[in-house]
Formats: structure tokens, C-alpha cells, sequence
């Protein structure tokens, strides 16, 4: 979940206008841990589309295993699809849709690896079976039966009987370094609330802009 630590929530929370927040990380921050609580499945779970050879957008839904002040994180395979869209063009957009909560979030920005220490400490904390998997995985390559998958799943089993499982050198993950931020909520009669944060770079002040539904 959220490796951010936990926040008091402010007023456009709890019963005020949250168009009324001045930088989104904390609203986001307030909003998953509402989504956490309210979401019976997955409330990290999010649409991440990254940019296919041809220009065409490519998404598919992954886990938000962490965020803070300088991104969005998540986890892969680098061989994947996405690990090789990722490696040629490093931008992404992600969406996060709390329908409990009538809620959505949308970000866009470049996309940075994250540092081998971050990778190791998060792959250390996975199920160990999800471990295995991550060795015996040939993520998006072609399947010629459920039976190879589970002979390889063995495989790695009775290589990794003991000790630690160390994590795979094909395996880690991305931080999306957002410089648009939207925050969207449902209104009667689609008369929605947006506002959007964006800046010009990594280190730039955020500029809040209030959308049209």
C-alpha cells in the first residue's frame, strides 16, 4: 500500500470542498486511505498506459506499491511489454477509479526507474511463492501450456529451497514523476467536480486549475 506515512484529515475531506487543497500529494494521500477503507478489492490497483512501438497507448491494470513527494510506484517485469515500452519512450499515465467512493485520479509524467536498494527491499517483502513466480515468469511471452509455467514454478521451488529468494535481474520497478495531477469527483446529474495540479518539472511549484465537468 501507501509508503506514505499517515495524515490527519484536513476539512476538504471531511466535509468540506476539496477543490479548496493547495498541492495534490496530500489530497491524493487522503484519498487512498479513504479508498482503503472503503474499497473491498484491490483499492491500489490502477490503469497504467504506457506508448506501443506503432504510437498507439497500451494499458492494463497493476498495484500502486508506494508513492510519496516524487512519484508513483510500481512493480514488473522488465522484459515485459510494458518494460519495453517503458525502456523506449519513459512517460506513462495512470487512473485510479474508487467507484465505492465515486472518486477518480488521473496522472501523467515521465517515468524514472527506481534505485536497486528500493527494489530489493520491496522484492523482500512479496510472498515468498510470488517470489518464485517472478523467476519462473517469462511475463508476455508466448505460453505453450499451463503445465511449462508450473514445471518452471518447481524448478525455481527446489533452486531456492533455502535461504532467501533473491530478487531477479529482470525484475523491478518504475516510479511515474508526475507533472499533471486530476482529481475528479461524481456529482448529480454529471455536474462533476475536477480540479487539476500541474508543473513544469520535478522540483517546480504545482499550479491548481479548477475544470469544466
Amino acid at each position: 500500500m501507501s509508503d506514505t506515512a499517515p495524515i490527519e484529515h484536513p476539512r476538504w475531506l471531511t466535509g468540506g470542498d476539496f477543490t479548496e487543497a493547495e498541492e495534490p500529494v496530500r489530497l491524493f494521500a487522503a484519498w487512498f486511505a479513504e479508498a482503503a477503507r472503503a474499497e473491498p478489492i484491490n483499492p491500489d490497483a490502477m490503469t497504467l498506459a504506457t506508448i506501443g512501438a506503432d504510437g498507439s497507448p497500451n494499458a492494463r491494470m497493476v498495484l500502486l506499491k508506494g508513492f510519496d513527494e516524487r512519484g508513483f510506484v510500481f512493480y514488473t517485469n522488465l522484459d515485459s511489454v510494458k518494460g519495453h515500452e517503458l525502456a523506449a519512450v519513459p512517460k506513462a499515465a495512470l487512473t485510479f477509479y474508487w467507484k465505492s467512493l465515486q472518486r477518480q485520479v488521473r496522472v501523467r509524467g515521465s517515468v524514472e526507474p527506481v534505485a536497486a536498494e528500493e527494489a530489493d527491499a520491496y522484492f523482500a517483502t512479496r510472498a515468498r511463492m510470488a517470489q518464485i513466480g517472478a523467476w519462473a515468469s517469462k511475463q508476455s511471452a508466448a505460453l505453450e501450456s499451463r503445465l511449462a509455467f508450473e514445471k518452471a514454478v518447481a524448478r525455481y521451488t527446489a533452486k531456492f529451497a533455502i535461504g532467501a529468494v533473491p530478487r531477479p535481474p529482470h525484475w523491478s520497478g518504475y516510479r511515474v514523476v508526475p507533472y499533471e495531477i486530476e482529481f475528479w469527483h461524481e456529482r448529480p446529474f454529471r455536474l462533476h467536480d475536477r480540479i487539476t495540479f500541474t508543473r513544469a518539472a520535478p522540483t517546480a511549484p504545482w499550479s491548481k486549475s479548477r475544470l469544466y465537468p
